[in-house]
């Protein structure tokens, strides 16, 4: 299981879920906005995916892609132009449709043991928005079918992920069933993965990767480890060779009460695949 190579013709895909409620106006201990934050990690995991499906003769697809928002106005495709045509993306595509490249500020090591500003192209993908109440149980119904149809299109293929980044309930039911029926979905290769992140704007202690559903503090806590999936092995090692992050074959892929560098890491482990040709 999780074992499949992926290649040019056997892709692996995504699907990110973002919660673009009003509630993702609130400020992060960061200063920046919940929307705002979560837009510039989902546009920073894209351009990441696509450097790693980058040879010298371009761009190769690996990897489908989509980014779906749900907020006041509905369950959307998040991405622009060209991309807002449907739902799945090929990274190729992805690469040759960006909205725009910003010119963004980084800090990096100025050789004499300061901090240097120094100016970097950033590509986006997604805008920040926030509207309204959370219909993730919709979201994530619409994920549901995605990866049904992506699925039945390759068998043999590394099952999709889906990664649903949120900072609240759904307000339109329990998503729980929805979420069941991804992780009943998959290829010959395994059922699908659903990883789930509660972004937080107070500066409370995560709660990572639990094991055991007594853990959670409260009900939606423990719903959101029903809803969420165990790492492959793979993902495991490379948790613990890249970040640190010790995790068991039990551990759930979700974090309650996430900060900015908890998102990042987070997406960085989802995000990665089994060997790719």
């Amino acid at each position: 299981m999780y074992q499949a190579e992926i290649s040019r013709s056997n892709p692996t895909a995504y699907v990110f879920l973002v919660d673009q409620s009003g509630s993702m106006t609130e400020a992060m201990v960061s200063g920046s906005t919940k929307s705002q934050f979560v837009a510039d990690v989902i546009n920073r995991t894209l351009r990441d995916l696509v450097v790693r499906c980058t040879r010298e003769e371009g761009v190769r697809n690996y990897f489908d892609v989509a980014v779906i928002g749900y907020s006041g106005y509905g369950v959307r495709n998040a991405l622009g132009g060209r991309l807002a045509n449907q739902w799945m993306n090929s990274i190729g595509s992805i690469a040759d449709n960006t909205k725009r490249v910003e010119d963004r500020k980084k800090m990096i090591d100025d050789g004499a043991g300061s901090l240097a500003p120094q100016q970097v192209k950033f590509p986006i993908w997604v805008d920040p928005d926030a509207n309204g109440g959370t219909p993730m149980k919709e979201a994530i119904a619409v994920a549901a079918q995605i990866v049904a149809d992506w699925s039945d299109a390759h068998p043999e293929s590394f099952p999709v992920t889906v990664l649903n980044i949120t900072d609240g309930e759904a307000s339109d039911g329990s998503p729980e069933h929805n979420a069941k029926v991804i992780g009943s979905l998959g290829t010959k290769d395994g059922t699908s993965l659903i990883y789930n992140i509660h972004v937080s704007s107070s500066n409370v202690e995560p709660l990572r990767y639990p094991t055991s559903e007594t853990a959670l503090p409260d009900e939606y806590g423990r719903l959101m480890f029903r809803m969420s999936s165990t790492f492959p092995e793979h993902v495991r090692e490379y948790a613990l060779d890249a970040h640190g992050i010790v995790l068991n074959s039990d551990s759930r892929a979700m974090v309650l009460n996430a900060d900015a560098e908890e998102l990042v890491k987070f997406l960085d482990i989802g995000s990665r695949p089994a060997t790719m040709r």
